[in-house]
């Protein structure tokens, strides 16, 4: 298929300093001891209360996931002697489990930061309530486990509608975008698209963080788009609606749908997306009709089919006895 490619999907490798790098915001994450620890691998993408462990009991224990030290947790550790605490601490640390976060902002007991500093463990802070810890932890992790793969192709917000657009170099992909832009819709990604399939078997399309918002546009060169239109022109993330693959005439002729009746797909990761295939020729308004599928393929999504309600009109008409 010339340029349209697409690298192999990968399911992400994701380590507890990742976990802390994203999570510094949007969980209020710090590290409170265990530097040697980030480099553990979260292998379960989910989060874990050890109460039952903390108490000696150790069956059917889920030492692949983030050990979470919520308020009970915290009150039942601050209950024991010191070195019954330090004892039940080491027999955690030594399940390797991935890390330990105290929630509710929580003073980590001295002992817990000693035994962490020897063992190599991670142990990390979070001024959340442990629900809330937990439940958005479980988002923040499954983004970071979802596999990924990177696709020659660029990616809008066309009306609502995600649209990827790929086709050989020198198609003009960049130079639609930029008319789709100019017309009000936004960029995710030039050039390089970068895809995940989330939990819910959805396809998102993102930019590479070094190139997002940038576009090469032939005879002009590099844009940052943001400054240009504003930032209402641009979006970090959309879901993959639609794939519009675009062709030299001739090479399309044997995908090309007059009608709309086929249903093409295209295929991410195990995922589908509904593909329409335009042919490139000198004169063809690429921007006009890329925008016209995204508009075409919303009314779809609604129920309304244009060659469905023309084929029907067909028929009554000829059963009406009109000529």
């Amino acid at each position: 298929m010339g340029e349209i490619r697409q690298s192999q999907a990968q399911q992400s490798r994701v380590t507890v300093g990742q976990f802390l790098k994203v999570g510094r915001d949007r969980l209020g994450l710090e590290l409170a001891a265990g530097q040697a620890g980030v480099e553990r691998v979260i292998i379960e993408p989910m989060t874990h209360r050890p109460g039952l462990a903390l108490s000696g009991f150790y069956e059917h224990f889920a030492w692949k996931r983030i050990q979470v030290v919520g308020m009970a947790e915290y009150a039942y550790l601050s209950s024991m002697p010191e070195a019954l605490r330090i004892q039940r601490v080491e027999e955690l640390f030594s399940k390797r489990i991935p890390c330990l976060v105290f929630t509710r902002g929580k003073r980590v007991f001295p002992e817990v930061l000693r035994v962490a500093e020897r063992d190599g463990v991670a142990v990390l802070r979070s001024s959340m309530v442990t629900r809330h810890f937990m439940h958005t932890a479980t988002f923040v992790l499954e983004d970071l486990h979802a596999p990924r793969c990177k696709v020659h192709g660029t990616m809008l917000e066309v009306a609502g509608v995600g649209v990827f657009i790929e086709g050989a170099a020198g198609l003009g992909k960049s130079e639609t975008a930029l008319g789709l832009i100019k017309r009000g819709h936004a960029l995710v990604a030039d050039d390089l698209t970068q895809l995940r399939r989330d939990s819910n078997n959805n396809l998102l399309g993102s930019a590479v963080p070094v190139t997002q918002y940038y576009m090469e546009i032939r005879g002009i060169g590099i844009i940052y788009v943001p400054a240009i239109f504003g930032v209402a022109a641009v979006r970090g993330e959309k879901q993959v609606d639609l794939v519009v693959t675009l062709k030299r005439q001739g090479e399309a002729d044997a995908e090309l749908d007059r009608t709309g009746t086929e249903e093409l797909t295209r295929e991410f990761m195990g995922v589908s997306v509904p593909q329409l295939v335009i042919p490139v020729a000198p004169g063809r308004d690429l921007v006009n009709l890329v925008e016209t599928a995204a508009q075409e393929h919303k009314l779809r999504l609604s129920g309304y089919v244009a060659v469905r309600e023309l084929d029907s009109q067909i028929k009554q008409h000829h059963a009406g006895g009109g000529e």
